[in-house]
């Protein structure tokens, strides 16, 4: 099969696309043809040699894929038959021809979507409704800040939010930006760039605050995510574009206001990888795929109320694979890359 390669870390130049043998899926897999994959910062990160895969994952880059189920290995419960439309969480591999996924981690793709639709929801949109749920246990009438809010992720939370019958309240760099956060139903937007954030989002409140900050950038902002946090604030890291590093009495600020710090990593939820702790948590990828097949899945369907969107912002061959890096590494992008694969 073809897939996405790399032979050392670096820029977006050192990808091509190469043949490799197709995977044969193990107990409880199911390999599934890939119609279209999507791209994300992970992806990124790992091509620059600073984020490899778990441990049993594929070392291909592709946290997402949209396709057609090819086969079956020993032990899969009869979900699924040959042919089926499906998406499915990946951690990794995604960017092939085929992979190889666990049984539990596939959902249908509704009626009306297409692949190149589909491509554009497993990791974002899991990854924001996990935040949001999981994680952050929002609540309605809630105020949720969301940095990066024209992205993959930003765009699904902000609907998951109004979805929760909360209020969403983003950060982006571009006017443009914004306008697409508020068209997908943001409350309000503000540019990081041109201003304080944190004095927005209060002005925005009345001086409360926001309960939840749903934090990709980490430690540039820390002070500024406290100062708009609300008292008893949860404050979820999961990604650290700002870097890692905090000077300043970060702790007693947080005291001050019964704030809490969740951290949360999607991908390394992998289920070898914690083989030997509870069962808990051996299900917790299925469990979070199954939640979100149930209650937010049907809202994609054609004539839902309310209807949920996927935002494409532009779509590449597999072999235009460094294109795509280039243009989200430029920051540019406004909700999801998509790669589709060849006929």
């Amino acid at each position: 099969m073809l897939a996405v390669y790399f032979d050392c870390p670096g820029g977006p130049e050192n990808l091509y696309v190469k043949e490799v043998m197709k995977p044969q899926p193990g107990e409880g897999e199911v390999l599934v043809k890939v119609s279209a994959s999507a791209l994300n910062r992970a992806d990124i990160v790992q091509r620059r040699g600073k984020y490899p895969p778990p441990k049993g994952a594929s070392d291909i880059l592709g946290l997402e894929a949209a396709g057609s189920v090819a086969g079956f290995g020993p032990g899969c419960k009869g979900r699924w038959k040959i042919g089926d439309a499906v998406m499915a969480l990946l951690s990794g591999g995604g960017q092939a021809e085929y992979v190889t996924v666990p049984e539990g981690y596939l959902m249908p793709i509704p009626n009306d979507m297409t692949f190149i639709q589909a491509a554009a929801i497993p990791e974002a949109w899991l990854t924001a409704f996990q935040l949001l749920h999981f994680v952050g246990k929002i609540q309605k009438g809630e105020r949720v800040l969301i940095h990066a809010g024209a992205s993959g992720v930003g765009m699904a939370a902000i609907q998951l939010v109004r979805l929760a019958k909360a209020v969403p309240v983003v950060t982006a760099g571009t006017q443009e930006k914004l306008k697409a956060a508020a068209n997908a139903g943001a409350a309000a937007g503000f540019n990081y760039k041109s201003e304080d954030f944190s004095e927005k989002v209060l002005e925005f409140t009345q001086g409360a605050g926001v309960d939840i900050i749903l934090d990709c950038v980490g430690g540039s902002y820390w002070e500024k995510n406290l100062s708009c946090l609300s008292t008893d604030g949860r404050w979820i890291v999961y990604g650290l574009l700002g870097g890692g590093e905090v000077h300043g009495d970060l702790l007693a600020r947080l005291l001050s206001k019964r704030g809490s710090i969740h951290t949360s990593l999607l991908r390394s939820r992998d289920k070898e990888a914690i083989i030997f702790k509870t069962f808990f948590l051996l299900q917790y990828k299925e469990r979070l795929v199954k939640a979100f097949t149930e209650d937010v899945l049907p809202y994609f369907s054609r004539g839902a109320s309310p209807h949920l969107e996927t935002l494409i912002d532009s779509i590449y061959p597999l072999h235009e694979i460094a294109e795509a890096h280039r243009l989200m590494e430029e920051n540019k992008n406004i909700g999801k890359i998509v790669i589709e694969m060849p006929a």
